[in-house]
């Protein structure tokens, strides 16, 4: 049976492959992190202080009978400051069966990039490890650094067992 779609368009068509991102700010930076893992966005509540836990995960929440964990991500990725104000949300992931909360400073929008809008992140060094950045999305005049969300929140030094 002949292809019933030609080979160079067949190729066009998947080196354009869209990524739907959820954007989000943390101070003067904004972020991406792919749609499909979030789960909800919630506003800030005080989350349940646990003991000897690292300082930027800000204890847990109850959510609907599951016990999930909140990581200020302003506190991870030493932000200047990290207030809490009306803007302040809680973007609830799923991860590998696992529930996990962000605080972030807004949520933007949802954003469209096609690969050719993605480059790769410039090798520097950074609090965030280079493995969890996809890279850098461009749109218009804006800059996104795109995380892979379930890398970084699986890596070590976030003591969170996913």
């Amino acid at each position: 049976m002949k292809d019933a779609v030609p080979g160079e368009i067949r190729k066009e068509m998947t080196s354009n492959t869209t990524s739907e991102y959820l954007t989000f700010r943390l101070g003067q930076e904004e972020y991406g992190i792919d749609i499909l893992k979030v789960q909800e966005i919630r506003g800030y509540e005080s989350p349940t202080r646990i003991a000897n836990a690292p300082s930027f995960i800000k204890g847990v929440v109850n959510l609907r009978g599951t016990i999930v964990p909140i990581v200020d991500m302003r506190l991870k990725f030493n932000c200047q400051s990290a207030n809490y104000d009306a803007f302040t949300v809680v973007i609830i992931l799923n991860l590998q069966h696992r529930i996990v909360g962000i605080v972030v400073d807004s949520v933007s929008d949802v954003m469209s990039l096609t690969e050719d809008q993605i480059r790769s992140a410039p090798d520097i060094e950074s609090i965030i490890d280079s493995d969890s950045v996809i890279g850098l999305g461009s749109l218009d005049n804006r800059m996104l650094i795109l995380l892979d969300i379930e890398k970084l929140m699986s890596s070590s030094d976030m003591g969170l067992i996913i």
